[in-house]
């Protein structure tokens, strides 16, 4: 392994690192919205898309059913498809390993393989963040479970701000050109604009709509000149 490629690697270790600790929170708020431990750790470890476990025990804590709770999850993961068709070519994975690769499409694997300039860096990138957030998430959840409403609000340990600043962090590179700071700009301008007026987690959605509305009007296709 080269010295960039080592790189990339303590740098996905980082993010793992950075993100996977919140599941501890996931672990607390599953148990106290009415799911057992097993059921919390059930969640992290098949589903493992955290916007979508919260959403999910969020309505279970509100008192809703588990149908809606289940659809509300599944809208939120929607966005892991758009990841999977970037990450597709990308990767190059088959088979049993494309299978695999698909449980690990995540916010930060899919931004820390993106930006590579190769396969392989792509695959160290995507693969020691996603293998690392996993572990760490299902880890963390059992620990959070285990300790239920003990544990407290995780946001008096800066376990929020902590997810946040990792995907800053990742998102910070990209913004090297008008039209990607323009597009970060204007995203986020429409999700705060949302967020009176939809349910939680629909403004990322919303967000990631404009930036796919941008992409398609910028992109020009080639010409057929000779």
């Amino acid at each position: 392994m080269d010295p960039a490629q080592r790189t990339i690697v303590r740098d996905s270790l980082a993010v793992g690192l950075a993100t996977g600790t919140y599941g501890l929170s996931f672990g607390a708020v599953g148990v106290s919205s009415g799911l057992d431990v097993a059921q919390t750790c059930a969640l992290s470890l098949l589903v493992f898309t955290g916007a979508s476990q919260f959403a999910f025990a969020g309505v279970l804590a509100a008192g809703g059913a588990p149908l809606a709770g289940a659809l509300t999850a599944l809208l939120l993961g929607s966005r892991n498809t758009l990841y999977g068709l970037r990450l597709a070519p990308l990767l190059g994975y088959r088979g049993g390993a494309r299978l695999g690769a698909a449980h690990l499409v995540i916010d930060e694997s899919t931004a820390m393989s993106v930006t590579r300039g190769s396969r392989a860096d792509a695959r160290i990138g995507f693969l020691t963040t996603g293998a690392s957030i996993f572990v760490l998430w299902n880890l963390a959840t059992l620990l959070g479970a285990l300790a239920g409403t003990t544990l407290g609000d995780p946001r008096s340990f800066g376990l929020d701000a902590a997810v946040g600043a990792a995907f800053l962090a990742l998102l910070w590179p990209r913004l090297d050109q008008p039209l990607p700071r323009a597009v970060a700009v204007l995203a986020a301008a429409v999700a705060i604009g949302a967020v009176p007026f939809t349910a939680a987690g629909v403004p990322v959605l919303v967000a990631g709509g404009v930036a796919v509305l941008v992409g398609a009007f910028a992109v020009r296709p080639p010409s057929s000149a000779t």
